[in-house]
C-alpha cells in the first residue's frame, strides 16, 4: 500500500511539474475578468501559473515613460490592471528625456521602457551611448509623430519641403531643426523628410537635440525653425500658435514603426517569464486603447499631471486621427497612431529593426555595414513576443520581414539592407 501510495505521489508531482505554458495561458484566461476586477485572491490567481515554473520571477516592473501619447499602452495596462492578469505590478516612471530612459536602462534603474526605436539599436551598435546588449520585446504604436515648423517660416511662403528648400536656398542664414536623440526615429524620420526635398540635414542645416515635453517652448522662444517629435507636442504647437504641421509621419511611411518596449538583453535573460508578462500585458492594453470607444478615456487618462501633463482635447483629437494643420487644412486621416491593429501593430519584425541600422549607416552614425540581420534576431526578441501573444490571445504573422514604400519611391523589404543604405543621393 505504502508503495502505491508512493507511485500517486510521485505521478501527482510530475504532472505538476510537466504542466505546459499553454495549461497556464488557459487556465489564465478564464480568470481574466475577475482578475482585472481584483476579485479573485493572489493565492487563487497563482494556481493558474504551471506549478509556479511559469510565475514572473520579478512580480514589481518598473516601466520608463516619456510625456507622449504613445506612452498610452504602458500607462492603460497599470492603471486598467492587465498587469495584475499575468501577475505582475507595473509601475510607470515618467522620465525627462531619452537620454534619461538609455542611462536607466542600462544601469538598471529601469526594468524596461516606453522607447525610441533607434535608440536601443544605438546602444547594440555602441552608437548613442555605451554599448550594451539590448532587446526589443514589440512594437507599441504606428505612426502618430510629425514635423511642425515655426509660423515665421510660414510667413515668408514655406508650406512644404519643396518651399522650404527654395527658401533655405535663396535666404541664407542657420536654419535649426530639432529631434529627439541622435538615434532615435524623431531623428531620422526628420532626415528622411529633408533629405526628400533635397535638404541635407548636416551640411544645409543645423540639427539639435531637444526632449520631447520640452518642444513647444523652445520654438516658442525662436531656438528652432522646425521639429520633429510625437504627439501631443505638435498639435500643442498649433493651440499655442507658434507652429505648423508640414507632413505626419505617416506620410512619410506608412504604418512605421514607432516606440517599442524596450528592455536590456540581461534582464530577458534573468527574468524570462517577467518579460512576457508585460508584453501579454501591454497587448491587452493595446487592445483596449484601438477600440475607439475608448479612446477618450485614454486621451483624459494620459492627459492628467502624473503622465504628459496637457489638455485632453489636445491629445484627443489627433488620437482619433482628425488633424488640423495649423494652416487651413483639415482631415480624418485612418493611418493615425495605432496601438494594435489586430496585433500587426506589436509584432517586432526583423525589418523594422535593421531598417533603423541602415538609416545610422546612411548618416555616417556608423562607419561600416553592421550585420544587418545577426543584429535584427539578437535584439528584436520574437521568441518572448510569440509566446506572450499567446498568452494574449493575439495572432502572429508568420514571415518576420515586411515590405513598405516610403515617400520618395524607394521600397524597403530588408532583402538587401547594405544597398539600401547605399542607395540614397542624399546622405553624410
Amino acid at each position: 500500500m505504502s508503495d502505491n501510495l508512493t507511485k500517486k505521489t510521485i505521478s501527482v508531482q510530475d504532472a505538476a511539474t510537466e504542466m505546459s505554458r499553454r495549461s497556464f495561458i488557459k487556465g489564465g484566461a478564464l480568470l481574466t475578468g475577475a482578475a482585472l476586477m481584483g476579485l479573485v485572491a493572489p493565492s487563487i490567481r497563482n494556481a493558474a501559473w504551471a506549478a509556479g515554473s511559469d510565475a514572473p520571477e520579478k512580480t514589481d516592473v518598473k516601466i520608463g515613460f516619456i510625456p507622449l501619447t504613445d506612452c498610452a499602452s504602458v500607462v492603460m495596462a497599470s492603471v486598467k490592471g492587465f498587469d495584475k492578469k499575468y501577475g505582475i505590478n507595473i509601475i510607470p516612471s515618467k522620465e525627462a528625456s531619452w537620454a534619461g530612459v538609455r542611462d536607466k536602462l542600462t544601469n538598471g534603474e529601469l526594468d524596461a521602457s516606453h522607447v525610441l526605436y533607434g535608440l536601443i539599436y544605438g546602444l547594440q551598435m555602441g552608437i548613442g551611448g555605451p554599448q550594451k546588449d539590448m532587446a526589443v520585446l514589440m512594437n507599441l504604436n504606428h505612426n502618430g509623430q510629425a514635423i511642425t515648423l515655426s509660423n515665421a517660416l510660414k510667413d515668408k511662403g514655406v508650406m512644404d519641403g519643396t518651399s522650404l528648400r527654395k527658401l533655405i536656398s535663396s535666404d541664407k542664414r542657420e536654419y535649426t531643426f530639432a529631434q529627439t536623440f541622435p538615434t532615435g526615429t524623431h531623428a531620422m524620420w526628420l532626415y528622411y523628410w529633408l533629405a526628400a526635398h533635397d535638404i541635407n540635414p548636416f551640411s544645409d542645416v543645423k540639427n539639435i537635440v531637444v526632449p520631447p515635453p520640452q518642444m513647444v517652448a523652445n520654438m516658442r522662444v525662436g531656438n528652432m525653425d522646425g521639429f520633429c517629435v510625437g504627439e501631443p507636442w505638435n498639435a500643442r504647437a498649433i493651440m499655442d500658435k507658434i507652429g505648423f504641421t508640414v507632413t505626419t509621419t505617416q506620410d512619410i511611411w506608412q504604418e512605421h514603426p514607432e516606440k517599442v518596449l524596450g528592455t536590456t538583453k540581461a534582464f530577458v535573460e534573468q527574468y524570462p517569464n517577467t518579460a512576457r508578462a508585460m508584453v501579454a500585458a501591454i497587448l491587452d492594453a493595446s487592445k483596449f486603447i484601438d477600440a475607439s470607444v475608448n479612446r477618450r478615456e485614454v486621451a483624459e487618462t494620459v492627459a492628467s499631471k502624473a503622465y504628459i501633463n496637457c489638455p485632453v482635447d489636445v491629445i484627443d483629437g489627433r488620437m482619433a486621427g482628425k488633424y488640423d494643420n495649423g494652416a487651413g487644412k483639415t482631415w480624418d486621416d485612418p493611418h493615425a497612431m495605432k496601438f494594435f491593429d489586430e496585433g500587426k501593430v506589436n509584432y517586432p519584425y526583423l525589418s523594422d529593426g535593421m531598417w533603423f541600422m541602415t538609416q545610422h549607416k546612411r548618416w555616417g552614425l556608423v562607419k561600416d555595414d553592421p550585420d544587418y540581420l545577426s543584429i535584427a534576431k539578437s535584439v528584436n526578441r520574437i521568441d518572448v513576443y510569440k509566446d506572450a501573444a499567446a498568452m494574449a490571445k493575439v495572432a502572429t504573422p508568420t514571415e518576420t520581414m515586411r515590405t513598405s514604400k516610403l515617400m520618395d519611391g524607394k521600397v524597403w523589404d530588408g532583402s538587401n539592407p547594405a544597398a539600401y543604405a547605399a542607395s540614397f543621393a542624399v546622405k553624410a
